[in-house]
Protein backbone atom coordinates (compact mmCIF):
# COMPACT_ATOMS: atom_id res chain seq x y z
CA UNK A 1 0.00 0.00 0.00
CA UNK A 2 0.81 3.85 -0.94
CA UNK A 3 1.60 4.81 3.19
CA UNK A 4 4.15 7.00 2.58
CA UNK A 5 4.01 9.60 -0.65
CA UNK A 6 7.07 11.34 -1.66
CA UNK A 7 5.75 14.57 -4.11
CA UNK A 8 7.87 16.16 -5.82
CA UNK A 9 6.36 19.47 -6.78
CA UNK A 10 8.61 22.48 -8.42
CA UNK A 11 6.52 25.71 -8.05
CA UNK A 12 5.17 25.62 -11.49
CA UNK A 13 1.49 25.81 -12.40
CA UNK A 14 1.12 22.28 -12.53
CA UNK A 15 2.27 21.58 -9.28
CA UNK A 16 -1.04 22.34 -7.76
CA UNK A 17 -2.34 19.28 -9.46
CA UNK A 18 -0.04 16.67 -8.82
CA UNK A 19 -0.43 18.15 -4.84
CA UNK A 20 -4.17 17.36 -5.61
CA UNK A 21 -3.68 13.90 -6.90
CA UNK A 22 -1.09 13.20 -4.01
CA UNK A 23 -3.63 14.62 -1.19
CA UNK A 24 -6.47 11.74 -2.77
CA UNK A 25 -4.01 9.25 -2.91
CA UNK A 26 -3.20 10.07 0.60
CA UNK A 27 -6.47 10.23 2.06
CA UNK A 28 -7.84 7.04 0.32
CA UNK A 29 -5.00 4.86 1.72
CA UNK A 30 -4.62 6.82 4.80
CA UNK A 31 -1.31 8.14 3.65
CA UNK A 32 1.82 10.29 4.85
CA UNK A 33 3.27 13.16 2.39
CA UNK A 34 6.10 14.32 2.04
CA UNK A 35 6.47 17.63 0.29
CA UNK A 36 9.93 17.75 -1.67
CA UNK A 37 10.94 20.80 -3.27
CA UNK A 38 14.32 20.68 -5.46
CA UNK A 39 15.93 24.48 -6.18
CA UNK A 40 18.55 24.23 -8.83
CA UNK A 41 21.02 26.89 -10.14
CA UNK A 42 19.43 26.44 -13.33
CA UNK A 43 16.30 27.05 -11.70
CA UNK A 44 13.88 28.95 -14.44
CA UNK A 45 13.60 31.86 -12.10
CA UNK A 46 17.55 31.94 -11.39
CA UNK A 47 20.55 31.44 -13.10
CA UNK A 48 23.68 32.13 -11.51
CA UNK A 49 26.87 34.20 -13.39
CA UNK A 50 29.02 31.56 -11.78
CA UNK A 51 27.73 28.71 -13.74
CA UNK A 52 27.75 30.90 -17.09
CA UNK A 53 31.41 32.52 -16.61
CA UNK A 54 32.95 34.49 -19.52
CA UNK A 55 33.95 36.47 -16.72
CA UNK A 56 36.98 34.11 -16.24
CA UNK A 57 38.23 35.86 -20.03
CA UNK A 58 36.88 39.50 -19.19
CA UNK A 59 37.25 39.98 -15.15
CA UNK A 60 36.48 43.59 -15.94
CA UNK A 61 32.46 41.74 -16.37
CA UNK A 62 33.18 40.22 -12.75
CA UNK A 63 29.05 40.72 -11.41
CA UNK A 64 28.54 42.25 -8.02
CA UNK A 65 27.85 38.63 -6.70
CA UNK A 66 26.24 39.83 -3.42
CA UNK A 67 23.47 40.58 -5.40
CA UNK A 68 22.89 37.41 -6.50
CA UNK A 69 23.40 35.95 -3.51
CA UNK A 70 21.13 37.83 -1.84
CA UNK A 71 18.60 36.71 -5.00
CA UNK A 72 19.36 33.23 -3.77
CA UNK A 73 18.55 34.11 -0.34
CA UNK A 74 15.33 35.46 -1.25
CA UNK A 75 14.24 32.86 -3.93
CA UNK A 76 15.61 30.17 -1.13
CA UNK A 77 12.96 31.57 1.30
CA UNK A 78 10.23 32.19 -0.60
CA UNK A 79 10.20 28.86 -1.75
CA UNK A 80 10.54 27.96 1.92
CA UNK A 81 7.01 29.96 3.06
CA UNK A 82 5.46 28.51 -0.17
CA UNK A 83 6.25 24.81 0.65
CA UNK A 84 5.11 25.61 4.82
CA UNK A 85 2.09 27.20 3.17
CA UNK A 86 1.28 23.78 1.14
CA UNK A 87 2.16 21.96 3.81
CA UNK A 88 -0.25 23.82 6.38
CA UNK A 89 -3.16 23.55 3.42
CA UNK A 90 -2.78 19.90 2.88
CA UNK A 91 -2.38 19.40 6.83
CA UNK A 92 -5.86 21.21 7.50
CA UNK A 93 -7.36 18.90 5.13
CA UNK A 94 -6.42 15.82 7.61
CA UNK A 95 -3.32 14.51 5.58
CA UNK A 96 -0.24 14.10 7.92
CA UNK A 97 2.33 16.31 6.13
CA UNK A 98 6.09 16.93 5.95
CA UNK A 99 8.33 19.07 3.67
CA UNK A 100 11.94 19.53 2.69
CA UNK A 101 13.49 22.31 0.09
CA UNK A 102 17.05 20.65 -0.66
CA UNK A 103 19.58 22.24 -3.49
CA UNK A 104 20.51 20.52 -6.54
CA UNK A 105 19.76 17.85 -9.45
CA UNK A 106 16.04 17.67 -9.40
CA UNK A 107 16.22 14.38 -10.69
CA UNK A 108 18.52 12.99 -8.60
CA UNK A 109 17.52 14.24 -5.85
CA UNK A 110 14.16 13.01 -6.09
CA UNK A 111 14.98 9.55 -6.54
CA UNK A 112 17.56 9.98 -3.24
CA UNK A 113 15.02 11.51 -1.23
CA UNK A 114 12.73 8.50 -1.72
CA UNK A 115 15.64 6.42 -1.14
CA UNK A 116 16.46 7.88 2.09
CA UNK A 117 12.62 8.67 3.22
CA UNK A 118 11.55 5.29 2.37
CA UNK A 119 8.92 6.04 -0.12
CA UNK A 120 6.59 3.32 -1.17
CA UNK A 121 5.39 6.26 -4.26
CA UNK A 122 6.95 9.59 -6.01
CA UNK A 123 4.04 11.24 -7.27
CA UNK A 124 5.31 13.78 -9.94
CA UNK A 125 4.46 16.02 -12.77
CA UNK A 126 5.20 15.41 -16.59
CA UNK A 127 4.95 18.25 -18.92
CA UNK A 128 5.18 15.92 -22.25
CA UNK A 129 8.19 17.39 -23.71
CA UNK A 130 9.59 15.37 -26.27
CA UNK A 131 12.21 15.97 -28.94
CA UNK A 132 14.69 18.47 -28.89
CA UNK A 133 12.86 20.53 -25.90
CA UNK A 134 13.20 17.20 -23.96
CA UNK A 135 16.86 17.03 -24.99
CA UNK A 136 17.66 20.93 -24.14
CA UNK A 137 15.41 21.03 -21.39
CA UNK A 138 15.52 17.42 -19.90
CA UNK A 139 13.02 15.19 -18.34
CA UNK A 140 12.63 14.32 -15.02
CA UNK A 141 10.01 12.41 -14.93
CA UNK A 142 11.81 10.39 -16.93
CA UNK A 143 14.39 10.07 -15.36
CA UNK A 144 12.33 9.35 -11.99
CA UNK A 145 11.06 6.81 -13.70
CA UNK A 146 13.58 4.86 -14.81
CA UNK A 147 16.07 5.61 -11.51
CA UNK A 148 13.54 5.34 -8.72
CA UNK A 149 13.36 3.15 -5.60
CA UNK A 150 9.63 2.35 -5.90
CA UNK A 151 6.65 3.01 -8.07
CA UNK A 152 6.06 5.97 -9.52
CA UNK A 153 2.47 8.32 -10.09
CA UNK A 154 2.53 10.81 -13.29
CA UNK A 155 0.54 13.20 -13.25
CA UNK A 156 0.01 14.64 -17.04
CA UNK A 157 0.24 18.43 -17.51
CA UNK A 158 0.10 21.11 -19.85
CA UNK A 159 1.00 19.53 -23.28
CA UNK A 160 4.50 21.39 -24.20
CA UNK A 161 3.88 19.97 -27.86
CA UNK A 162 1.23 22.17 -30.66
CA UNK A 163 0.69 18.77 -32.90
CA UNK A 164 -1.00 17.10 -29.58
CA UNK A 165 -2.47 20.01 -28.85
CA UNK A 166 -4.36 20.50 -31.89
CA UNK A 167 -4.98 17.04 -32.21
CA UNK A 168 -7.10 17.39 -28.52
CA UNK A 169 -8.86 20.21 -29.61
CA UNK A 170 -10.13 17.65 -33.02
CA UNK A 171 -11.07 15.03 -30.42
CA UNK A 172 -12.85 17.46 -28.33
CA UNK A 173 -14.63 19.19 -31.10
CA UNK A 174 -16.03 15.66 -32.99
CA UNK A 175 -16.84 14.73 -29.83
CA UNK A 176 -18.75 17.89 -29.15
CA UNK A 177 -20.70 17.36 -32.51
Amino acid sequence: MFNRILVAIDHSVHSQQVLDEAVSLAKITNGHLMLLHVLSPFDEQYTDPLFLQPTILYPQLQPNNSKYANDWEKLKDNRLKWLRSLCEQVTELGVETEFSQNIGEPSQMICDMARNWEADVIVIGRRGRRGISELLLGSVSNYVLHHAPCSVLTVQGIIDHPDEAVSTAKVEAISQS
